[in-house]
């Protein structure tokens, strides 16, 4: 069985049991993500391979993180996820890419992310729940983070933090690839 099959079949089973400890019908699911109910029901019957945008929408609404949703063997307290594991979601034929490194419920989602942008490359985000923070170290090249608008460069070394309920998109303007480690905090479902 491929990595995409695994991936797809965990995601099957572990957004028919995340809806149901939430209490939460197809139709309310549907409403609460802003994803059809046809697509969630294939999602479920493990039957298409949905948009990173549409996981995250899925896992917001939810109230869990990404990691969760691939992933919902609980194991011990201690969690390694070896280099071999990390889950690549997004990735360009130029070479930019991310990958979800590990994540938790501490109470609510927490992620913690690898990204590389090449040159020219950017990646935008739909607005999170209200109350998701993130943040983001450069370790190579520079950062162009766009917030609400508004741009900010951030240069390696240096880390950022934002509130990410609004628009915002990470950009490499620079002539280097761009690499940086970001974790998400998403609030608890209320």
């Amino acid at each position: 069985m491929s990595d995409l099959d695994l991936l797809t079949q965990s995601l099957a089973r572990n957004v028919k049991h995340w809806r149901t400890v939430r209490g939460f019908t197809l139709d309310v699911l549907s409403a609460r993500a802003g994803v059809s109910r046809g697509m969630l029901i294939q999602i479920e019957q493990a039957r298409t391979n949905p948009s990173l945008g549409t996981v995250v929408k899925i896992g917001d609404a939810l109230g869990i993180s990404i990691t969760t949703l691939l992933d919902y063997e609980q194991g011990p307290k201690v969690r390694i996820v070896a280099p071999g594991q990390a889950v690549r979601l997004w990735h360009t034929d130029a070479g930019s890419y991310n990958r979800l490194l590990a994540g938790t419920e501490a109470p609510g989602p927490v992620e913690m992310w690898d990204w590389r942008l090449m040159p020219g490359e950017s990646s935008p985000s739909e607005p999170h729940p209200a109350g998701t923070v993130e943040l983001v170290h450069v370790t190579a090249g520079e950062l162009t983070l766009t917030v609400d608008g508004v741009a900010h460069l951030v240069p390696a070394g240096a880390s950022a933090t934002f509130e990410a309920s609004t628009q915002h998109t990470y950009g490499n303007e620079g002539d280097v690839p761009m690499e940086m480690v970001m974790a998400v905090s998403v609030p608890p479902v209320r």
